[in-house]
């Protein structure tokens, strides 16, 4: 039933709680992403020696904030705003792949969950919706990690078809599925009542 929620005349005016909230999700995603980045070495490097590209499976764990941002503020810009935030934040931080790199490839997977709710005119809140801006984030972040790595000729390497596929479906699972039923839960608490995300939850459970 809450896989149905739609919001037909979209208010599309960014407010101060928008910001705070945008803001909010992405400063915790970014710690979460840099933690992801601290423990994730030896697992990818195992699932890199099964099949060269099946460690894409865990990068929807580097996926989630724009999806998040953008269910719970339902604003033009949300998803980017809180990707880039979060990976602003990461670099930061410090991770292994240094500043630039990491505010690129936030960029671009920011850009992609944005193109989701962008198709639907921004008026089209529901599970579909958040699962495909997931896994076009997750295409977003194949296609950086493609073309920068000098492997566009090479379709069985690391960053080839196989990373492709597990990483969409990464990004569909875990910044999309796993998101969406994060957002109902934190919208069942009362958190975000001052939402239409969160009122709409309320709506439908009664």
């Amino acid at each position: 039933m809450s896989a149905s929620i739609v919001e037909a005349k979209p208010i599309l005016k960014w407010r101060v709680v928008d910001i705070a909230v945008a803001s909010v999700i992405g400063v915790a995603s970014s710690l979460i992403y840099w933690f992801v980045s601290f423990i994730s070495t030896v697992p990818w490097s195992l699932l890199e020696s099964v099949v060269p590209g099946f460690a894409g499976i865990i990068n929807g764990l580097w996926l989630f904030a724009g999806p998040l941002a953008a269910i719970i503020v339902r604003k033009p810009g949300a998803a980017l705003y809180a990707e880039i935030v979060a990976g602003v934040l990461e670099a930061l931080i410090g991770n292994m792949w240094g500043g630039v790199e990491t505010f690129l490839m936030a960029l671009v997977q920011g850009l992609f969950a944005e193109i989701a709710f962008m198709i639907f005119a921004y008026k089209k809140w529901n599970l579909g919706v958040t699962v495909l801006s997931g896994a076009l984030s997750g295409l977003g972040c194949w296609g950086y990690s493609f073309f920068t790595h000098l492997q566009a000729i090479d379709l069985t390497g690391s960053y080839g078809i196989v990373y492709l596929i597990t990483t969409v479906i990464s990004g569909a699972l875990i910044a999309g599925l796993a998101m969406w039923y994060l957002y109902i839960g934190i919208a069942k608490t009362g958190a975000l009542d001052q939402f239409a995300s969160g009122r709409q939850v309320k709506r439908v459970k009664r």
